[in-house]
């Protein structure tokens, strides 16, 4: 014999009731089946609504179950044949009208109590377990529908009855001893008390009927028929890439259920473990999908297999915390605390104690929290005004996840993995609690972090394939353009080789922002940024944060003063960031040492090589330096691209103010040229290099000699231009001076003895400087190891491609 239990959006409507007659007829080919139903999809729920609108004097309680009425007349309509439909018709019309007279009742009494919700909410599997036996009769099948309350004897616990297990199978084992059709209804979730009232068996007891019987007869097997195809790694509302589990042991299939696993309910699995009868979870929609096996004879997984089997979460989550010096050492506290809150029916999810024995934190329902804080504080009432114990102390808003596996047991790093990638992720985890048979790992969250915290879980354990980063670009300009196309070409390769996804999951520029958490498409991002939301740094950052990615990278190619002050917000979320904008690394010292420190301290990453030289490793090379343990005692560099195109160029047949156009024309400069001119950005990327190779240094303690006759610098960009043709003649002095000495001009910035400066040089041919063309940068380091020899760095340094390979070789970096 097996049993079969339908519930949920399999019995929601007569289309898919059918679907169930299919699945019975194929079941009930070769052997007897036994059918457990829940109520219609809904009904329940209403009926309870009903009931308490009525205990409130709201006369909408009536609509309530006229609506419900129709709902089962249709059903009959829909699945009966017309010739046997007027008895079904009379038999719900009837039992509804004995629903209203028990509203009538509660309307007058102004009472709703357990036995009565109970009463009322019985009707829902007794009605539906009925029409679906009329529905099997009239297609010729030989189905009688059995009373579950006639055979489930509990105890008179109201809204939650305790099953007699002994004297339940007895019954169930005289009836089928006496009753031998092949096809079984029965109502699930309702039983009897011995006065012979009506008990219930808890909201999503109908599998619990179905497992109670599966034990009784000791059934072939149990199968839960819902509409997935069976458990889930995780739950798919939550994680698109969820997978089904094939097969699962009753321990773990237990703890799943107790943390929040929707497929099965959690006392379900009792009986049939018990009896050592398979379990299958099925799909009514895709009966041919091969669902997921719940059995104690599964073969042993070897040490290479999966570590962990599922992850599951239940939500409504508040944290209740006992402490004080009066706790340590004195026995019976934790026995008082408990027996307190079992005597308010108050159920405890989650315990974790101190080993000093200074407090207790248990996590519970949300909507008990405040019962509880109350009955507890009673209770302890004399230690309170003693100040042995403090007042019990509440947080809500909160959630449990379970990583739940039997490999997890005696499996080294499992923890040390769970923690390691929620704390790159900038999750805080308020509570933490692992049972010492190592099966479950549990801990408490915010419940906003939920979503972010079972999917980067999930892709930790489950998705060994491809890490999803989710990136947010500000600023689509010259170089972010070229970013942004440069990664669309690269994701394959990246997806096929590095095992990363690299979703651009929101864009902005200076006016709109766009957002897509599976990743804007390349055919159609700009047109969607143009019909985007107004954006500031600020609102893009908020955004950011309130959608809360796992694996988040912001990325700043831009040149805004203003950006950079949104940087410390990301990083105190644990979002990495990548700047190609200099102006938060060349910020005071103190700040730029916060920005780092940030980053460590919430586990994330703070790049900014293409803050100096494009894409040229400099920066790279200084940290790898550092950290190999070398020092370095001087640079010299030329490290603006635009200064050095300008100076090679620049040969006295053509104005200084045309060279320079033409060099913005190319993209070598700022929007404001005279940033580079002038040597603050070259100031900027001493400063930047000077602080990496562990030097304390100020922008302002940089020497700058500027080469720029002062007018140059007043005024509009157009206003500039004019005065360097004004000052052209200047310009080819300086020219005229190099070359008398045989030498060349090069823009050079050093740093040596703790000191930096930046200015104009004439630089002979046997310098390393002398051989730089178009627009190439040079860093020399001279270093304890690299003392006779120097360590140079040379290439590209400046260019929209060269400047978007840089940020993109930083992004690829902090995943």
């Amino acid at each position: 014999m097996k049993v079969l239990k339908f519930g949920g959006s399999s019995v929601a409507n007569a289309e898919n009731i059918l679907q169930v007659e299919k699945i019975v007829k194929k079941e009930s080919l070769h052997q007897q089946i036994v059918v457990v139903v829940s109520a219609f999809h809904g009904v329940t729920d209403t009926l309870i609504q009903a009931a308490e609108a009525a205990s409130h004097k709201d006369e909408d309680y009536a609509g309530l179950i006229k609506s419900l009425e129709e709902k089962h007349l249709q059903a009959i309509k829909d699945l009966i044949p017309i010739s046997e439909q007027s008895s079904w018709l009379s038999f719900v019309k009837k039992h509804f009208n004995d629903i209203e007279d028990i509203c009538n009742g509660i309307f007058i009494l102004g009472e709703f109590t357990g036995r009565i919700k109970d009463k009322i909410t019985s009707y829902g599997e007794f009605l539906s377990s009925n029409i679906i036996t009329a529905r099997l009769k009239s297609e010729g099948c030989n189905a009688v529908w059995m009373d579950s309350r006639d055979l489930i004897r509990t105890d008179s616990n109201f809204t939650y009855a305790k099953v007699d297990l002994a004297s339940t199978e007895k019954n169930i084992n005289q009836y089928f001893g006496e009753n031998h059709q092949q096809i079984t209804i029965a109502p699930g979730f309702i039983a009897k008390d011995e006065e012979g009232n009506a008990t219930t068996l808890g909201r999503g007891g109908s599998d619990y009927t179905a497992a109670i019987i599966a034990s009784a007869v000791n059934a072939e097997e149990l199968q839960i028929w819902t509409d997935v195809s069976g458990m889930m790694t995780a739950d798919p509302r939550l994680v698109t890439s969820a997978k089904v589990i094939p097969e699962i042991s009753y321990q773990e299939a237990m703890e799943l259920s107790h943390f929040g696993a929707k497929v099965l309910y959690p006392p379900t699995v009792q009986p049939v473990m018990v009896k050592n009868i398979d379990l299958w979870i099925k799909n009514t929609f895709k009966p041919e999908d091969r669902g997921t096996l719940v059995s104690q004879n599964l073969e042993a997984n070897d040490s290479g297999g999966q570590i962990a089997v599922g992850i599951s979460n239940m939500n409504h989550i508040a944290l209740l915390t006992l402490e004080g010096s009066g706790m340590i050492g004195i026995p019976g506290i934790s026995a008082k605390l408990f027996q307190c809150l079992s005597d308010e029916k108050i159920n405890v999810i989650l315990i974790t104690q101190s080993s000093s024995e200074h407090s207790i934190t248990i996590a519970i329902g949300e909507k008990d929290i405040y019962h509880a804080q109350s009955a507890i504080n009673t209770a302890f009432e004399d230690d309170l005004k003693l100040q042995r114990i403090e007042p019990a102390k509440i947080e809500t808003g909160l959630a449990i996840v379970a990583l739940v596996g039997e490999n997890m047991k005696s499996r080294s790093g499992v923890s040390a993995k769970m923690f390691g990638c929620l704390g790159n992720n900038g999750i805080n985890i308020r509570a933490i609690a692992q049972g010492s048979s190592e099966k479950n790992i549990s801990i408490v969250i915010s419940e906003n972090d939920i979503r972010k915290v079972i999917n980067v879980l999930h892709e930790e354990f489950f998705e060994s394939e491809v890490k999803q980063v989710h990136l947010y670009l500000c600023g689509t300009g010259n170089v972010g353009s070229k970013l942004i196309q440069q990664i669309y070409d690269q994701n394959e390769y990246l997806k096929e080789n590095l095992l990363i996804n690299l979703r651009i999951a929101g864009l902005s520029n200076s006016k709109k922002m766009v957002f897509e958490n599976k990743g804007l498409s390349s055919a159609d991002y700009a047109e969607l940024l143009t019909q985007g939301e107004d954006s500031t740094p600020k609102s893009f950052a908020e955004e950011i944060i309130s959608r809360n990615l796992r694996n988040s990278v912001f990325i700043d190619v831009t040149a805004s003063a203003e950006v950079p002050e949104i940087y410390e917000s990301l990083l105190k979320r644990s979002v990495n960031i990548v700047a190609c904008n200099k102006i938060a690394a060349a910020s005071d010292f103190k700040h730029y040492k916060k920005l780092k420190n940030l980053a460590k301290d919430h586990n994330c990453k703070f790049f900014f090589e293409t803050n100096v030289g494009a894409g040229l490793p400099i920066i790279g090379t200084i940290n790898d330096l550092i950290r190999s343990g070398d020092k370095i005692n001087s640079i010299q560099a030329v490290l603006s691209g635009t200064l050095n195109f300008v100076f090679n160029n620049y040969d006295g047949s053509r104005p200084f103010s045309e060279v320079v156009a033409q060099a913005q024309k190319e993209g070598y400069t700022e929007p404001d040229p005279r940033l580079d001119l002038a040597g603050t950005d070259v100031a900027r990327k001493i400063l930047i290099l000077a602080r990496e190779a562990g030097y304390t240094l100020e922008f302002e303690e940089i020497e700058n000699t500027a080469f720029l006759p002062e007018e140059c610098m007043q005024g509009s960009v157009e206003d500039f231009y004019q005065a360097l043709s004004k000052y052209e003649e200047h310009f080819k002095n300086l020219l005229n001076e190099a070359k008398k000495e045989g030498k060349i001009l090069k823009y050079v910035a050093e740093f040596n003895n703790g000191k930096a400066k930046v200015g104009l040089q004439h630089i002979a041919p046997e310098s390393d400087l002398y051989h730089l063309y178009g627009k190439d940068n040079i860093v020399i380091f001279k270093t304890s190891r690299y003392s006779e020899q120097p360590l140079v760095v040379k290439g590209a340094g400046a260019g929209a491609e060269v400047t978007a390979s840089g940020v993109f070789a930083d992004i690829v970096r902090s995943v």
